[in-house]
C-alpha cells in the first residue's frame, strides 16, 4: 500500500498525510466478493425481510401454540415477542454499518470472538435454515393439493414430500439465476399475501361488530395486558412461541453485499421489516381472536386439532361459503402456499450466502465460494443447500414423519442461539467505542446486550425446560445419566454439538497458525538507551486472516537500534512459518550492521530462494499439489536504523507503506519520501535509503498496511493515524491502546502491527571522540587519553582492558589502513570502544600458532570483550568492543 501525500513540503523533509483520502472507486456490478452489487434498494430488501417471515404460515401454524399457553392475551404476547426481535434487529443494523458481509453472524462473532465462535454462528444458521426448509417444502406440497382440491393427496406423505422437493428446486433455479429476478419474485408473492391477509383481518373485524358471529367477542383491553396471563411460565411460554414467527428478517442484511449503499441500507431494512411484521402480527392475531375466539372447539384458537393450521379453517367461516366467498377461502389457502413457497426461496437466499461467505473466508472447501459469472450468484453454494434441504427432508420423510415434526420444533433453539451470538458480538465488537457518545451506547451495547440476553434466556428455558419435558412434541429419547428427554431438545442440542465437533476440525489451522504466529514474534521489547518502546499485534478475526505480520527492534553495535516490520503476503501455517524464517533472517543481517538498503538486498535473496525451494517441492514427483495462491512469494519490509548519538535515522522500505514520523516541536504528522522499492521476491530496482534528522522525543510510528486498511478508503485510517499520533505527549502505552482503538474498534479484516518508538539522544558526557594522524607514536597518546577518560567517569577498574583493547585496535588501524584514525568511546549500559579507519578489510579471529610472532591481540580482546564486531561505512569501517561495566 502506498500512502498518499501533498506537494506542500513539512519541516522534517517529508510529505504531510492528506487531510481528505482518496478511494478508489469499486469495479461496476461485481462486489468485493463477486457477488453483482447494488442489485436491491431499500424496498426490496424489505420486502425479502418481510417475506422470509412466511407471515400468514407463521400466523397459522403458531397463533394456536401461543392461545393455547396464554389464552386470550395471544395479541399482547404477539407484540412483546417483538422486543427482543427489534433489539437484535439494531444489533444487525450496527454490525452490518461496520463489516457488510454476507456471513453476517459468522462474520461478525468470528471478528468479536475468534473463529471457533464465528463457526458455531454460522452452523447455527445452516441448522435452523435446512431444518425449516424441509418443513416449508412440506407444506408447500400439503397446500398446492389443497388449492386444487385433492385433500386425500394433502394427507399422502411421499405425494406432498415429491411436490416439495418440486418447490425446492424451483426457488432454487430461481436464486440461482439472478438476485433480481428473485426479489422480483419475492415482491409479487408478498403483495398478494399481505393483500389477502389484510383482507381477511378487516373482514373478520367487521364481521365480529355486524354479524356477530356465535364464536366472535369484541376486542377488550385485557387483551393486551400481559399481567392477565395465569403464570410467569405461561407467559414465558408463549412469548417463546411467539417470538420466532419474526424469525427471517435477517435475511434483509444478508444479502447487504448485493444492495446499493450496503453499510446503511440492509441495516434500515432490517429494523423497518420487523416493524412492519409488528403491525401485520398485532392487527390479523386481534381480528381472529375476536372471530374465531379462544375456545376449545370448532373454530376457536384454542382447538388443539386446528393448531397446526388455524387460518384455512377460517378462510369460509370469514369469507363465507357463497359466490365470492368461495374464491376468498381458495385465495386464502393459496396465500398460505405462497408465503410457505416465498419463505422457502428467502431461505436459501441467506443460507447460500451464509456458506458463500464461510467458503470464501475458508471455514468451508473451496468450491463453495464459486460466484456465477453472468448472473454474479453462488453457484455450488446455492444449489448444494438446495440439495442438502432435499435430502433432510427424504431422510427424515423415511426415518420418521414424528422425527421430522420434532426437529422442526428445534428450529427455535438454533435461532436464539445465533441471534443470542449476534447480539453478544454486537457489544464486544464496539466495546472501545461504547463510551463515545450516548447513541454509541444505547444502539451498540445496551440495546444488543439486552437482545443476546433475552435470547439467552430464551435459549436455555426453550432447551432445559419446555422442549426437555419427554410429553413436548412427539418423540422422546432416553439419555445415559439425564434420562427421557424430548426429543425436541435432542434433535436441537445435538444439531449444534455435531457443529461443535466440526468447528473443533475446520479451526485447527487457524488456532496453529496464531500460537505459531505468536511464538515467533517477541512477547516484550527490551528497554533500550536510544528509543522508548511500544507495540501491538492485533491477529486477523477471520480463519484466512492469521498471516506473516512481524514487528522487532534490534539493538545493533553504537547504541544503535533496528526498527522493523514485515509483512509476508498469504495466511495460515505456511505464512506464519515463512514470516519466523524471516524474521530470524532479518535479525542475523541486522547483527552484521548492515545498511538498511544493503539488508533489504540480502532479505530478497533469501525470499527469492524460499520461492525457488517451494516451487521445487511442487514440482517433485508425488508431491501434493498445492494451489497457486498457496504458495508465498511476496514479502513487504521496513527498516529503520536509529542512532542516539548523531540523532540521524536511516530508512529503507520493500513494498511496504511508509512511515509516520512527527517531531516534538510540531504536531504535524509527516510521511517521509522513501523510494517506493518493489516488494521482496518480487524483483526490480535496487533498494534505496533515506536519511532523516530527527530530534529527541521524535516519534516513529512503524506499521503494516492491516492498521489503516480497516475500511474502503484506506485514506481514512490514515486520517485517524494522524489524529491519533497528534497526542504524542501520553505514554506509549496508552498512545498504542489508542491508536488500535481508533483503527481498529472491531477486529481487524488482516492481522495489524503497530510499532511506536519515542527517540533519545545521549548526553554530551557520554560520549567522547579522539582524531589521531596515522602515526604509530600516537598510540600511547590514544592510551592515555583513554585512561583519562575512564577516570572521569569513574570506570578505573577498567581502565587496564581498555588500555590493551585501544592499543591493539589503533595499531591495527595504523598499520593496515590509510589516513586518520578515530577513537570513540560510549559510556551506557556498557562500555563501548570504537576504532574507525579508511580500510575496508576487516580483521578475522584466529588460534594463533605456537611459532606465530602475531596474531594474538584480537584473540586476547574477545577474550576480554563482551562483545565485539566490525561494521561498515561510507568511508572505511569501524571495529567496536563491548565492555561490562563494574556493578
Amino acid at each position: 500500500m502506498r500512502l498518499p501525500g501533498q506537494d506542500e513540503e513539512s519541516p522534517s523533509g517529508g510529505k504531510p498525510f492528506p487531510g481528505r483520502p482518496v478511494s478508489d472507486a469499486p469495479v461496476a456490478g461485481a462486489g468485493g466478493k463477486g457477488l453483482r452489487s447494488g442489485a436491491l434498494g431499500l424496498f426490496s430488501s424489505v420486502v425479502i425481510g418481510m417475506a422470509s417471515t412466511a407471515p400468514a404460515y407463521s400466523l397459522a401454524a403458531t397463533l394456536g401454540l401461543i392461545v393455547a399457553a396464554v389464552g386470550p392475551q395471544a395479541p399482547i404476547v404477539t407484540m412483546l415477542a417483538f422486543i427482543p426481535m427489534l433489539l437484535i434487529a439494531y444489533a444487525y443494523r450496527e454490525l452490518n454499518a461496520s463489516n457488510a458481509d454476507c456471513g453476517t453472524t459468522f462474520a461478525w462473532a468470528t471478528r468479536a470472538f475468534g473463529p471457533r465462535a464465528g463457526w458455531m454462528g454460522g452452523w447455527g444458521i445452516i441448522v435452523a435454515d435446512i431444518i425449516v426448509m424441509a418443513n416449508l417444502a412440506e407444506i408447500a406440497g400439503v397446500y398446492s393439493f389443497r388449492l386444487l382440491g385433492y385433500d386425500a393427496l394433502a394427507e399422502h406423505r411421499v405425494w406432498t414430500t415429491l411436490v416439495g422437493i418440486a418447490w425446492i428446486g424451483v426457488m432454487t433455479a430461481i436464486c440461482y439465476i439472478g438476485i433480481e429476478i428473485s426479489a422480483a419474485v419475492q415482491c409479487a408473492l408478498l403483495i398478494l399475501e399481505v393483500a389477502v391477509l389484510l383482507l381477511f383481518a378487516v373482514t373478520a373485524l367487521i364481521k365480529v361488530y355486524t354479524s356477530h358471529p356465535e364464536t366472535a367477542f369484541h376486542v377488550s383491553a385485557s387483551w393486551f395486558n400481559p399481567f392477565g396471563v395465569s403464570s410467569a411460565k405461561a407467559l414465558t411460554a408463549g412469548i417463546l412461541a411467539a417470538v420466532f414467527i419474526y424469525w427471517g428478517w435477517d435475511t434483509a442484511v444478508t444479502v447487504n453485499e448485493e444492495t446499493a449503499e450496503s453499510t446503511r441500507i440492509p441495516g434500515r431494512a432490517a429494523v423497518v421489516s420487523t416493524v412492519l411484521l409488528l403491525i401485520t402480527y398485532a392487527l390479523v392475531t386481534t381480528s381472529v381472536q375476536a372471530f374465531a375466539g379462544v375456545g376449545s372447539a370448532g373454530i376457536g384458537l384454542g382447538n388443539r386439532d386446528n393448531a397446526g393450521d388455524v387460518l384455512s379453517g377460517l378462510g369460509s367461516a370469514v369469507f363465507g361459503t357463497h359466490g365470492a366467498g368461495v374464491f376468498l377461502a381458495k385465495l386464502l389457502i393459496l396465500m398460505v402456499l405462497t408465503s410457505s413457497a416465498a419463505s422457502t426461496q428467502t431461505t436459501i437466499l441467506p443460507l447460500a450466502r451464509t456458506v458463500f461467505s464461510m467458503s470464501v473466508h475458508k471455514a468451508l472447501p473451496s468450491r463453495f465460494g464459486r460466484v456465477h459469472r453472468r448472473f454474479l450468484t453462488p453457484t455450488w453454494s446455492t444449489v448444494g443447500v438446495g440439495l442438502a434441504s432435499t435430502a433432510f427432508l427424504v431422510l427424515l420423510t423415511v426415518i420418521s414423519h414424528d422425527f421430522l415434526t420434532d426437529s422442526i420444533g428445534s428450529i427455535g433453539l438454533a435461532i436464539a442461539f445465533y441471534y443470542g451470538l449476534t447480539g453478544f458480538a454486537c457489544v464486544w465488537y464496539y466495546r472501545r467505542v461504547l463510551t463515545r457518545s450516548r447513541r454509541d451506547f444505547l444502539f451498540k451495547g445496551l440495546l444488543p446486550g439486552l437482545g443476546g440476553l433475552m435470547m439467552f434466556f430464551l435459549f436455555c428455558y426453550a432447551a432445559f425446560d419446555v422442549y426437555a419435558d419427554p410429553g413436548y412434541g412427539k418423540t422422546s429419547f432416553d439419555l445415559p445419566l439425564i434420562g427421557r428427554t424430548g426429543g425436541v431438545t435432542v434433535v436441537g442440542i445435538g444439531a449444534l454439538l455435531i457443529g461443535v465437533v466440526l468447528m473443533l476440525i475446520v479451526t485447527h489451522e487457524h488456532t496453529t497458525a496464531l500460537r505459531l504466529q505468536r511464538s515467533l514474534l517477541p512477547d516484550t521489547l527490551p528497554p533500550h538507551t536510544a528509543v522508548e518502546l511500544a507495540s501491538r499485534y492485533v491477529p486477523a478475526d477471520s480463519r484466512t486472516g492469521v498471516g506473516g505480520d512481524w514487528f522487532d527492534a534490534i539493538p545493533l553495535s553504537g547504541t544503535r537500534v533496528a526498527l522493523v516490520v514485515g509483512e509476508v503476503t498469504g495466511h495460515g501455517l505456511r505464512a506464519a512459518a515463512t514470516m519466523g524464517r524471516l524474521r530470524t533472517g532479518v535479525r542475523v543481517l541486522a547483527r552484521l550492521d548492515l545498511a538498511p538498503d544493503e539488508l533489504l538486498f540480502r532479505l530478497d535473496d533469501m525470499v527469492r530462494q524460499y520461492a525457488r525451494e517451494e516451487e521445487s517441492k511442487r514440482g517433485a514427483p508425488g508431491a501434493a499439489r498445492k494451489p497457486a495462491h498457496d504458495t508465498v512469494l511476496e514479502v513487504s519490509c521496513l527498516v529503520a536504523v536509529y542512532d542516539p548519538v548523531s540523532g540521524r535515522c536511516t530508512m529503507a522500505r520493500a513494498g511496504h507503506p511508509t512511515a509516520a514520523v512527527l517531531q516534538p516541536d510540531s504536531d504535524l504528522t509527516t510521511c517521509p519520501e522513501l523510494p517506493a522499492c518493489p516488494p521482496l521476491g518480487a524483483g526490480g530496482l535496487p533498494y534505496e535509503s533515506t536519511e532523516l534528522e530527527l530530534s529527541p522525543g521524535s516519534l516513529i510510528a512503524l506499521f503494516t498496511d492491516g492498521l489503516v486498511q480497516t475500511t474502503d478508503d484506506p485514506g481514512e485510517g490514515i486520517c485517524l493515524l494522524t489524529e491519533t499520533l497528534a497526542q504524542y505527549r501520553r505514554p506509549l502505552e496508552e498512545l498504542c491502546d489508542r491508536t488500535v482503538a481508533a483503527l481498529l474498534p472491531g477486529p481487524a479484516n488482516d492481522d495489524a502491527t503497530l510499532l511506536l518508538a519515542r527517540t533519545r539522544m545521549l548526553a554530551e558526557d557520554q560520549v567522547t571522540v579522539w582524531e589521531l594522524p596515522p602515526d604509530p607514536a600516537m598510540v600511547g597518546d590514544a592510551r592515555n587519553a583513554a585512561t583519562e577518560q575512564l577516570g572521569a567517569w569513574g570506570l578505573d577498574d577498567l581502565a587496564f582492558t581498555t588500555e590493551l583493547i585501544v592499543s591493539e585496535l589503533v595499531t591495527n588501524a595504523i598499520r593496515y589502513a590509510h589516513g586518520p584514525v578515530h577513537v570513540r568511546l560510549i559510556r551506557d549500559q556498557t562500555l563501548i570502544c570504537e576504532v574507525s579507519d579508511t580500510g575496508h578489510t576487516s580483521p578475522h579471529l584466529r588460534h594463533a600458532e605456537t611459532d606465530d610472532e602475531g596474531g594474538r591481540g584480537l584473540f586476547i580482546i574477545a577474550q576480554m570483550a563482551q562483545r565485539w564486531g566490525t561494521r561498515y561505512t561510507a568511508t572505511g569501517k569501524t571495529i567496536w568492543v563491548e565492555q561490562a561495566l563494574p556493578s
